[in-house]
């Protein structure tokens, strides 16, 4: 038996022990929800961060391709509204804040209507505030989801890609997050 076989798999599990460990011990107690989204999208004042112009215009594109966990809220979904109540807790009027999120891949799933869907409140939520999700049709082809099983005002492209390219020429820059 070689070693790694033998020691490899308890290296790992302490690395990942250790690891764990920090994580833990976060405080987010300086983490709120508001002004735009209460219920979700916690973010963190930053003393002396460099102030943001008021004139400033954020067009941001996400890109979602992760399921949310069964019955939970959608990630990548809420990182576009912590995108938006950070930025209007630091003075960006919102309406200068103009956010798409591009669906694909399997998180396809998390923009149909039903009971079993746990980011549903939070998308009719940032659907109403004029956030644009819009789906990968190639993905939707792929995971057997049509556009009429999807959450009214959710946007049906030909493909991601093709989103991406669209909202780039209407000077939207994509999010790395």
């Amino acid at each position: 038996m070689s070693l790694f076989r033998h020691w490899g798999p308890r290296v790992l599990a302490a690395a990942a022990f250790a690891m764990a460990g920090p994580v833990a011990a976060q405080d987010l107690s300086a983490f709120e929800t508001g002004p735009v989204f209460t219920d979700f999208g916690p973010h963190a004042s930053v003393e002396g961060a460099s102030e943001l112009p008021s004139f400033s215009r954020f067009a941001i594109a996400f890109d979602v391709a992760e399921q949310a966990e069964d019955g939970a809220r959608n990630r990548g979904f809420e990182s576009a509204a912590r995108f938006i109540n950070m930025h209007v807790a630091a003075g960006v009027p919102a309406g200068r804040i103009e956010i798409a999120v591009v669906v694909h891949g399997k998180a396809v799933r998390d923009l149909v209507a039903g009971d079993g869907n746990g980011s549903q409140a939070m998308l009719r939520a940032m659907l109403d505030h004029g956030v644009r999700f819009i789906v990968c049709g190639q993905s939707a082809a792929a995971w057997g989801v049509s556009k009429g099983e999807l959450i009214d005002g959710v946007e049906m492209d030909l493909s991601a890609m093709t989103a991406h390219a669209l909202l780039q020429q209407d000077g939207y820059t994509v999010n790395p997050f």
